[in-house]
């Protein structure tokens, strides 16, 4: 018997995504958080040298302050984070509930995650306070892209390990 329960995992990971990205970002905001309970002004020597520019805004401590400079990378940490994780809850489903080849798995596991994403980001553009940006579909598929190169890695490193374990 496959296991089809497993497809509960990602779906159950997209609802906490969901979730998420209903929130209007005045309920996510960390800044009153870190002003209460963090102090980054350690890390202004090196933060006052960055600036860029994402989503038409400027990131740096000058324009946020250094905790909505901290936040920033926060989320897009997130970002990256819960998309590296969706894509291997997928890659786990297709594993055990399929019996694809592992570059279909993979391939198929990628596709979900980003296509997901993009229906995230449209999700974000009805919420209030959220908007939608391209550039954060750009860094949850990176985020998938770094769980298909750790699956990889894990996958090769231990294959390798059996062989040698199956030689003595």
């Amino acid at each position: 018997m496959r296991k089809w329960w497993l497809w509960g995992l990602p779906i159950i990971w997209m609802g906490v995504i969901f979730y998420s990205s209903s929130q209007p970002y005045e309920e996510q905001d960390l800044k009153p958080f870190f002003s209460e309970y963090a102090d980054f002004s350690f890390l202004q020597p090196i933060a006052n040298e960055i600036s860029f520019v994402y989503h038409d805004s400027e990131v740096s401590v000058q324009a946020l302050g250094i905790n909505g400079f901290v936040e920033f990378f926060i989320r897009k940490g997130a970002h990256f984070g819960v998309y590296f994780i969706l894509f291997l809850l997928f890659v786990v489903a297709f594993q055990k509930a399929t019996r694809l080849a592992t570059k279909w798995i993979l391939f198929c596991s990628f596709l979900l995650t980003v296509t997901y994403a993009v229906f995230d980001e449209i999700h974000q553009g009805m919420t209030p306070g959220r908007t939608p940006y391209i550039g954060d579909v750009f860094i949850d598929a990176t985020g998938g892209l770094f769980g298909m190169l750790v699956f990889v890695l894990i996958s090769n490193y231990l294959r390798k390990k059996r062989k040698i374990k199956e030689i003595t």
